[in-house]
């Protein structure tokens, strides 16, 4: 028999599981819609589907839509996005569009609360708190429903106490972040310290001990990442709440 997730942890998060998620935007190369870009949120936004993007914090303390720390996979140039201001990063091309880098504020406009945010804070895992008060900064004045997350426990840290009502979790795994160099003793109590409100967990690791924890015994909500074919989609329907999904249609 499938337990139940407890009630109480679930409450007024229902906006969080109720559509499946597109991984960095609903992306198709074959289409020439690049991850993280204004056309794989408006692609998302269409079809009916929750959007998962990634921030990356800026030189002069902006947020931007971007997945890798450094220029170069997706677009022109070498640089790390930590290195130059969001101004400098909206001149960045990308490969095969005429898209341009998305900051946070634009990417709330563009949705506009028609869909689910899931915001994913990017680290170093070095103590820098920047984006966790940028995320914050910019979602105090945005009414559509969105939540943040980060592998990061330091970040939801800052985020309960800047905004404690600001819906948060934390994204984990099997094993430790290896950049941070920490204890899974100390790990697991910064996760505590953060009080996530749910936790997105790799799907090849379902099903786990602590994320089936948090969701039949606090009861909060489990999102699973990133579904790319069958044999994740029937994890994720038997041990989630919902899934992020990238290449495949729910």
């Amino acid at each position: 028999m499938r337990l139940r997730a407890g009630v109480l942890g679930m409450a007024g998060l229902e906006w969080l599981t109720t559509r499946p998620i597109a991984h960095r935007g609903l992306h198709d190369s074959t289409l020439g819609i690049v991850e993280n870009t204004p056309s794989a949120v408006a692609a998302a936004i269409a079809a009916g589907y929750g959007i998962e993007v990634d921030l990356q914090i800026t030189a002069d303390g902006d947020a931007v839509v971007h997945h890798d720390d450094v220029l170069g996979r997706l677009t022109d140039g070498r640089d790390r996005l930590d290195a130059l201001t969001a101004a400098e990063l909206k001149r960045v091309a990308f490969h095969g569009t005429t898209d341009r880098m998305l900051t946070l504020g634009e990417l709330c406009d563009l949705v506009g609360g028609r869909a689910t945010l899931l915001l994913e804070l990017k680290s170093r895992f070095d103590w820098d708190h920047r984006l966790a008060i940028r995320a914050y900064a910019v979602l105090d004045g945005y009414r559509g429903p969105a939540a943040v997350m980060s592998f990061d426990p330091y970040l939801i840290m800052w985020i309960s106490k800047l905004a404690p009502n600001l819906v948060r979790g934390i994204v984990a795994e099997n094993r430790v972040p290896r950049v941070r160099r920490t204890s899974r003793v100390n790990y697991v109590r910064s996760i505590t310290t953060a009080r996530p409100r749910f936790v997105a967990y790799a799907v090849n690791d379902l099903p786990a001990i602590a994320p089936l924890l948090a969701r039949y015994v606090l009861g909060l909500p489990l999102l699973t990442w990133t579904v790319r074919n069958e044999q994740q989609r029937q994890l994720a329907k038997r041990w989630a709440d919902q899934m992020i999904f990238e290449g495949v249609r729910p």
